[in-house]
């Protein structure tokens, strides 16, 4: 257990301190330590379970409940608080509530063998056979594992993954390949996003153990976390055939399905394991990717009332709430706000909810024209998101050097004709929140022109030359990019077509991928598919880092949640896209979103002259095209364009100054 906090050295010795002393069965003195260390850290989770502890080896069992009940409240998913209650209603004889507190305990983390063991006896005295033996099973199969896995598995299943990682890679040091460890140490991977070893390790435990079911659950959650949806997908599949398709399987292969466009399906999905779902099911989250399919598919009423639905199923869910907001058309009423602002104050409230609240707030009352307090919100919400953050954005400006640096004019003139020469993808690139989806919602009117979605390929590729374990400080991308045979170049524009050819449901002859990160990876881009088409999607900057600074994202774009961040950010995308003019002229298109709201037809006009297409109405009439969009503006752009969002910033420009003052000259060169 290493869960500490600013303190966290002093922290630690003292636990450790505290944990000799309960080894050595000094309860009293114990109990003095403990105290001691919840005065100067009272919401240390270790800190809390071991005073919990201690005052139940003393007797003392209602303060022990008492501790273990603010346990809980601070940290509700923490198993061995849970565990620990259990002993107390052992101690107080109280069998039903123990059986109770113990199935919660292994309900969260299944390796822990003394609740499983007091489980069957508990069971056993009340004359329950089938479940004794249920729990005896589980007992036995921690018994047949090796200890450290057993040790492992508890601290990562409570959510220790550092101390867990290290027990287990030792143990597989040792030992060599164990299909159990290798599953866990994945298992770690997945829960630190480290999605590609986890992949590569999982590949190893199926070759070793090809009926290793759970394993290949995980595999495919993997997968999906590398938006590898059709490999996913296939892997469920196998499972499925087997009659092994779990519930949170069948959610995995519904998150599939909406990755590959198929939102109908996802929806499809979703439905069945809401009216399938026992008492334990997270059916608020099930709401929640229901409503999120719906929106895509642009069915907003009855998204609406499933994200309704994921609110009333869990207290203080600030994601349903958010995600309502970030419909932008929609308008809360009264007691919903009422509701929220309650939610948002209290305490207990989950600090994931709580900036996911105060954001919907912000838009809430936004909508109502009161801006001081919605900016207020927002700038609350903002802290919150950052302070768990670690973007760092001196990476960005080190790699933007690099890449002047090495991506010169002359160095792509010795690579010209690298790459395959297909034209099928158009690239939509830029600041998030600057009209890129507009552009992609005109292009995608167009009858040879399909729209996808933010494709993660172009990043992936840029992570593969980064290589394993990359020093941020000193990357080897992009000066890989100079180690790139021509031979390797068209293999990787192959692959991106072979990739991405599965969301190309329509047959059509071009594809769009709105990737707006991919600004920083053009030079890559021209490498592989240099007759790809490139749109640089630009808007006005104080209302682009503003727009930025009011939404939060599902995912990524750490640069957005603070005024020095996204003014940093917006300043070297624009000297990076100047870099790009110098080195490959011509070569992208500018499109300023003001210019398509002021002139929507020349604007059009001209993005089709760009990408080789014919003009057509339908173009300039997007707003009557039926398909999914999955960004924030999808609602927005299902409406004819209009004035209103150019400036709406200046609501809010007396909290704005900072911004105006750090984006600089940013505010001129941006017309360039």
């Amino acid at each position: 257990m290493t869960q500490v906090d600013d303190a966290s050295i002093p922290v630690e010795a003292g636990v450790r301190e505290l944990q000799a002393l309960l080894g050595s069965k000094d309860f009293p003195g114990a109990l003095r330590v403990a105290q001691e260390l919840r005065q100067r850290v009272p919401d240390n989770r270790d800190v809390l379970f071991l005073l919990a502890m201690t005052q139940r080896f003393l007797g003392r069992i209602d303060e022990a409940m008492a501790t273990l009940d603010h346990l809980e409240r601070r940290y509700p998913r923490f198993s061995r608080l849970f565990q620990e209650r259990g002993h107390c209603y052992v101690a107080r004889r109280d069998a039903l509530r123990a059986i109770d507190a113990f199935l919660r305990a292994v309900n969260i983390n299944p390796a822990l063998p003394s609740s499983w063991t007091l489980l069957e006896g508990l069971y056993r005295m009340n004359g329950e056979a089938a479940n004794a033996q249920t729990a005896a099973s589980h007992s036995a199969t921690l018994a047949a594992l090796p200890p450290e896995v057993v040790h492992a598995t508890s601290l990562y299943s409570d959510g220790d993954l550092g101390p867990a990682e290290q027990i287990v890679r030792d143990y597989l040091l040792r030992r060599g390949n164990d299909p159990d460890a290798m599953r866990l140490l994945a298992q770690i991977g997945i829960a630190r996003e480290a999605f590609d070893d986890a992949e590569i390790l999982l590949e190893g435990v199926l070759r070793i153990a090809p009926d290793f079911h759970v394993a290949r659950h995980d595999y495919a959650r993997a997968l999906l976390g590398r938006h590898k949806f059709s490999a996913a997908r296939e892997q469920l599949q196998v499972l499925a055939r087997k009659g092994l398709l779990t519930p949170d399987g069948k959610a995995l292969l519904a998150s599939s399905y909406a990755g590959l466009g198929k939102h109908d399906e996802a929806v499809r999905l979703y439905r069945e394991l809401i009216a399938g779902a026992t008492p334990d099911a997270d059916v608020a989250a099930l709401h929640l990717s229901t409503a999120h399919a719906l929106k895509t598919l642009g069915r907003t009423p009855e998204a609406i009332d499933a994200y309704r639905a994921a609110a009333a199923a869990r207290p203080k869910f600030g994601d349903a709430y958010w995600s309502l907001a970030n419909l932008k058309t929609y308008r809360f009423l009264d007691h919903e706000i009422a509701r929220m602002r309650a939610e948002e104050a209290d305490p207990s409230t989950p600090a994931t909810d709580r900036y996911h609240l105060c954001f919907a707030l912000g838009k809430a009352l936004e909508d109502r024209a009161d801006y001081e307090e919605s900016w207020t919100y927002y700038e609350r919400g903002n802290t919150l998101k950052r302070s768990e953050s670690r973007y760092r954005p001196e990476i960005l400006e080190n790699n933007t050097r690099l890449q002047k640096t090495i991506c010169t004019r002359a160095f792509f003139e010795e690579r010209a004709g690298w790459g395959t020469p297909e034209a099928d993808p158009i690239f939509i690139l830029g600041l998030p929140r600057s009209g890129s989806t507009l552009i992609e919602q005109i292009l995608a009117s167009h009858s040879q022109v399909e729209g996808t979605q933010e494709l993660p390929d172009i990043q992936r590729f840029a992570a593969e030359l980064q290589g394993r374990e990359p020093d941020l400080d000193n990357p080897r991308y992009p000066g890989a990019l100079a180690q790139l045979s021509a031979d390797d170049c068209r293999k990787l524009g192959e692959r991106f077509l072979k990739e991405t050819r599965v969301l190309r449901s329509l047959g059509r002859a071009f594809f769009i991928d709105k990737m707006p990160n991919n600004f920083r990876h053009i030079g890559l881009i021209h490498l592989i598919v240099p007759n790809a088409r490139i749109i640089d999607a630009r808007r006005e900057p104080m209302a682009c880092c503003f727009s930025n600074l009011k939404q939060l994202f599902a995912n990524g774009q750490e640069f957005s949640y603070g005024i020095d961040d996204i003014a940093r950010y917006y300043r070297t995308y624009l000297e990076l896209m100047e870099h790009w003019d110098v080195a490959l002229p011509g070569r992208v298109l500018r499109v300023h979103h003001e210019d398509v709201v002021d002139d929507l037809e020349r604007q059009v006009r001209r993005i089709l002259d760009f990408c080789h297409l014919e003009f057509e109405p339908g173009c300039v009439e997007f707003h009557r095209t039926a398909r999914s969009v999955r960004t924030a503006s999808s609602e927005q752009v299902r409406q004819p364009i209009f004035r209103e969002g150019l400036d709406q910033w200046k609501h809010f420009e007396p909290w704005l100054g900072n911004l105006r003052d750090r984006l600089g000259d940013a505010l001129e060169r941006y017309r360039n």
